[in-house]
């Protein structure tokens, strides 16, 4: 593919994909301040400095604006480490998950965004749809990993421990807004691989993810 095929999206100016991430980046700077009724496809195209007509000619709403934004930055913020060790893995990408869940513009496009799928069964759809089966296979990656470095079972059901692992976040984030802090996300770390790694790693020596003496 031709140099200029890979950097143009969407037509064959030189600045479409310019145009495209500053209108991305309005939506998410726009949803951050006057929340989900507050953002308009005419705001987005004035925050962004482009004609409205360009945006409509990639997405037809606002939500269709802010669903790609949120898919973009989730893409960019939340690629699992790899430290080659689950025990490392594991609680630096928990910790990293609820932070952009609960603290950051990524976050407060995706709690927006849910809270819209309520409203609009098609458009709940579309984005968990969009949305799911690649959040899934982040999620699952630390796991994936560990299993092929033989850390844990080959047997293991790595969909439904990920599962395990992530809802308790989403649940705080989404449901009782309870902390979601790096204390929290170590704990469901310790939790996991004291059940199912079998003192892999630092448990082998009794502690902790974080390096601090695991309770006996």
């Amino acid at each position: 593919m031709a140099d200029t095929e890979r950097r143009h999206h969407g037509n064959r100016h030189g600045r479409s994909e310019a145009a495209r991430q500053a209108v991305l980046q309005a939506a998410d700077d726009l949803l951050a301040e006057k929340g989900f009724a507050g953002v308009t496809m005419e705001g987005i195209a004035a925050r962004a400095g482009v004609a409205k007509q360009t945006v409509y000619r990639w997405w037809s709403s606002k939500t269709a604006v802010l669903v790609d934004a949120f898919v973009e930055d989730l893409a960019e913020e939340l690629t699992p480490p790899d430290h080659g060790a689950l025990a490392l893995d594991l609680p630096a990408y928990l910790g990293r998950l609820a932070h952009v869940l609960s603290a950051t513009d990524t976050g407060a496009v995706f709690r927006a965004l849910i809270a819209q799928a309520q409203h609009d069964p098609a458009f709940g759809a579309d984005f968990r749809a969009r949305y799911l089966d690649e959040q899934r296979r982040r999620d699952r990656l630390p796991l994936e990993r560990a299993v092929a470095r033989g850390e844990l079972p080959a047997g293991l059901d790595v969909a439904a421990e990920t599962d395990r692992l992530v809802g308790p976040l989403y649940y705080r984030v989404l449901v009782t807004d309870e902390p979601v802090g790096r204390a929290y996300t170590d704990r469901l770390a310790d939790d996991f691989l004291r059940r199912v790694a079998g003192g892999i790693a630092g448990l082998e020596a009794g502690e902790g993810v974080s390096g601090r003496a695991a309770p006996g």
